[in-house]
């Protein structure tokens, strides 16, 4: 499925999450979830994040926080490193993390920072 909004869609991953994440979802794709990659990249990332009303850092910030709610730390994680990326400060992230956990609840808010703390405690600049 190639086309220009995934070509986009691609390029705008790779500057967030960094070639070698990129590299390593294409490659565990299998025939199954070969279609749902083609959906990310083209979609959430060609159709979304090439948007130019908001940067990156806010989408990362936005991202977060629905990740949080949504209790889905494994997508968190990449993009907490996306934020960090992205420019986000630790500072930042953290506040978006207290937020969520007020409003989507404190097991939401302790999965959310207990995921973003292993990316933190692991980030090299």
């Amino acid at each position: 499925m190639r086309n220009e909004k995934y070509d986009k869609g691609m390029a705008v991953r790779r500057e967030v999450l960094g070639d070698e994440y990129v590299d390593k979802a294409l490659e565990a794709a299998t025939a199954f979830t070969q279609p749902l990659q083609e959906l990310v990249t083209e979609n959430c990332w060609g159709e979304i994040w090439t948007r130019d009303a908001i940067s990156n850092r806010t989408r990362s910030l936005i991202t977060i926080a629905t990740l949080a709610a949504l209790k889905a730390p494994t997508e968190l994680k990449a993009h907490v490193r996306g934020a960090l990326r992205n420019g986000c400060t630790i500072e930042e992230i953290q506040e978006v993390l207290l937020q969520s956990a007020v409003y989507c609840g404190v097991p939401a808010g302790i999965d959310a920072f207990r995921a973003a703390r292993e990316v933190i405690e692991n980030w090299q600049e």
